[in-house]
C-alpha cells in the first residue's frame, strides 16, 4: 500500500467515526475487536444501500420474491451443508507472542513480499506449493512452508510456530432452559441456508415456476481470528443474497446473465469502470461449477465485494438426503428433445452474494474527496462526501440564514412539508459557510436557505454539493426538485 493509498483508507476510517457513520462496538470498554456499530448517517447509508438491492432485485423481477429467516436454524442443516465438518481455517500460533494468524495468509504474504522484492519464480512457485497444500488440506505441508520460507510472526520476530491446526469459524451456543440439557446451535455463518430450506415454502405457497429467485438480506456470524481492514472482515456482518433456482442444463447460460447484471448494479452508481474487475475462481468449491467475483480496487488492493456462483443441485440434494423430505420440482413445460414434460428435478442454483458492509465501505471510499479550493487570496479546502442522491443520509438540509427576524419559523414551515417524503435535517447554528461544509461531509446533496427576501416572495437559495453553484426557485418547486434528484428512477431505469 503506497503512502497515498494508506493515507486514504486511514482518513475515510477517522472520517467515518468523526461524523457519525461508522462507531466501534462497545468503545467505552476499549472496544470489541472486529465488530461495528454503524450511527447515525452509516446506518442510513446502509438502509439506502439495502433498499437500491432489494428494489432492483425483487421489485424489478416479476420471477424473484424476497424472505427474512431466522439466524437460528435446525444444526442438522449446518451438517448437511457441510458447514460442521469443513468451515474452517488452517491457524498457527507462535510460541512466544502467543499470536494466532492463519496460515495460508502468512504465506501469501510472503509471496506479495517476494513479488514486490522481484522474486517472480519465488513467487510462483511458493503459490503453487500453497494452492497443493490447501487443496489437499495438508496442514504438515503448510507449516512446513512457513520454515522453509522463513516466515516469522511480525510481533515476537520469532519463527517459533506450533503445528497448523483447523480452526472452525462457527459461533456455537446453546438453546433450551437447562444448560446440561441444551442444544448446541450455531449462529448461522451465511444466509444462503435459510433460502435452501425454504425453496419448497416459498415455490408452493407464491405458485412459482422454474426459473425463480429467493432474495435475503441478513445478519451472519463467523468466528474471525485473523480480522483486519476495517468493516472489510468481521464478526458480525450482513449480507444480500439471492438464490436463483434454474432448469439443470441451462446454469451457464443464467451464470452468465447474473454475472452481467449484477456488474451493471456496481456501475449504475456512477462508479469508474476501470475500479472494478471480474476475478474468475480456478479452484472451485466442492459444489461449484462456475464461479466469478466481482472485485473493487480499495487503497489496499483489489478484493471481494460480490460472488456469483453456481452452485449445482448440491444444496437441495443435501436437505433433501438429510431431512428425508423432497426437494424436487415437477417442471410441466415440453422438453423439445423428448417432447415429453421435463418432470421432477432438483433445480440447480445461480448465487448472488453480496457483503453489504463491504459495499458501505466501498461506497465511502468512492465518494471520499479533500477538495483543495485555495485561491490566490486565501488558503481553503473542504472534505466532501460525493455520494449518490439515492445513497445519500440526509437529502437536504434547511437553514434559515439568521436566528431571527422569522426566519426560523419559515425555514420550519418549508420542513414540514418536505419531511413527509425526504429525510432531511434543520440548521441554525454558526455561520452559513461552516453549515455548508458539515452537509458536504456527510453527503448531504443541497443545501436550502431560507433568508429575508423568501419572507416577500417565497424564493429559496439552493446550493448543490458537488459544484458549489447556487440557485434561487420558488420553495413551491422544491418538493420536485427534490423528488427528481433522489428518485430511484435513476438508478432503476
Amino acid at each position: 500500500m503506497s503512502k497515498s493509498t494508506d493515507e486514504l483508507f486511514k482518513n475515510v476510517i477517522s472520517h467515518a467515526k468523526e461524523y457519525g457513520f461508522v462507531f466501534q462496538s462497545s468503545e467505552i470498554y476499549d472496544g470489541l475487536s472486529a465488530v461495528y456499530d454503524y450511527g447515525q448517517f452509516g446506518s442510513e447509508l446502509k438502509n439506502n444501500i439495502k433498499t437500491y438491492w432489494w428494489k432492483a432485485m425483487v421489485q424489478m423481477h416479476e420471477n424473484i420474491v424476497g424472505i427474512d429467516s431466522a439466524i437460528f436454524m435446525h444444526p442438522k442443516i449446518w451438517e448437511a451443508s457441510g458447514h460442521v465438518a469443513g468451515f474452517s481455517d488452517p491457524m498457527i500460533d507462535n510460541k512466544d507472542s502467543n499470536k494466532r494468524y492463519r496460515a495460508d495468509q502468512l504465506l501469501e504474504d510472503k509471496i506479495e513480499r517476494y513479488k514486490k522484492d522481484g522474486k517472480t519464480d519465488k513467487a510462483e512457485l511458493l503459490q503453487e506449493e500453497l494452492d497443493e497444500a490447501l487443496k489437499m488440506e495438508n496442514l504438515v505441508g503448510l507449516k512446513d512452508l512457513i520454515l522453509a520460507h522463513e516466515i516469522a510472526d511480525p510481533v515476537s520476530g520469532t519463527r517459533n510456530w506450533t503445528d497448523v491446526r483447523q480452526f472452525n469459524l462457527m459461533f456455537s451456543t446453546q438453546m433450551g432452559a437447562v444448560a446440561d440439557d441444551a442444544d448446541v446451535v450455531y449462529l448461522r455463518p451465511e444466509t444462503a441456508q435459510g433460502i435452501f430450506v425454504n425453496y419448497l415454502n416459498v415455490q408452493k405457497s407464491g405458485r412459482m415456476k422454474i426459473p425463480f429467485g429467493i432474495a435475503q438480506i441478513g445478519k451472519a456470524f463467523r468466528n474471525e481470528v485473523i480480522a483486519r481492514q476495517f468493516i472489510i472482515r468481521m464478526r458480525e456482518f450482513e449480507q444480500m443474497e439471492m438464490q436463483f433456482f434454474v432448469r439443470p442444463g441451462t446454469q451457464k447460460e443464467w451464470f452468465e446473465k447474473w454475472k452481467k447484471t449484477r456488474l451493471e448494479w456496481h456501475l449504475a452508481l456512477g462508479t469508474a469502470p476501470k475500479k472494478y474487475r471480474y476475478h474468475e475462481h480456478t479452484k472451485l468449491a466442492h459444489y461449484a461449477d462456475a464461479a466469478y467475483d466481482i472485485e473493487f480496487d480499495f487503497p489496499f488492493g483489489f478484493k471481494e465485494v460480490e460472488g456469483i456462483h453456481s452452485r449445482t443441485d448440491f444444496d437441495l440434494s443435501q436437505h433433501q438426503k438429510f431431512s428425508n423430505k423432497k426437494m424436487q420440482y415437477f417442471d410441466p413445460e415440453i422438453d423439445p428433445a423428448t417432447e415429453k414434460p421435463y418432470g421432477n428435478y432438483i433445480p440447480y442454483v445461480i448465487e448472488t452474494s453480496i457483503g453489504l458492509d463491504r459495499m458501505f465501505l466501498l461506497t465511502m471510499i468512492n465518494a471520499f474527496e479533500e477538495e483543495d479550493l485555495s485561491t490566490e487570496e486565501k488558503q481553503d479546502s473542504r472534505t466532501v462526501l460525493r455520494l449518490h442522491p439515492c445513497l445519500a443520509p440526509v437529502k437536504a438540509a434547511i437553514f434559515p440564514l439568521i436566528k431571527k427576524d422569522g426566519l426560523p419559523e419559515k425555514a420550519r414551515e418549508i420542513m414540514d412539508k418536505l419531511k413527509l417524503d425526504f429525510n432531511l435535517q434543520y440548521e441554525e447554528k454558526d455561520a452559513i459557510g461552516k453549515r455548508y461544509r458539515r452537509q458536504d461531509a456527510i453527503g448531504t446533496p443541497i443545501c436550502i436557505t431560507v433568508d429575508h427576501q423568501t419572507l416577500e416572495d417565497n424564493t429559496v437559495t439552493i446550493r448543490y454539493r458537488d459544484t458549489m453553484k447556487q440557485e434561487r426557485v420558488d420553495a413551491r418547486e422544491l418538493e420536485k426538485i427534490l423528488g427528481d434528484m433522489v428518485s430511484w428512477k435513476n438508478l432503476l431505469a
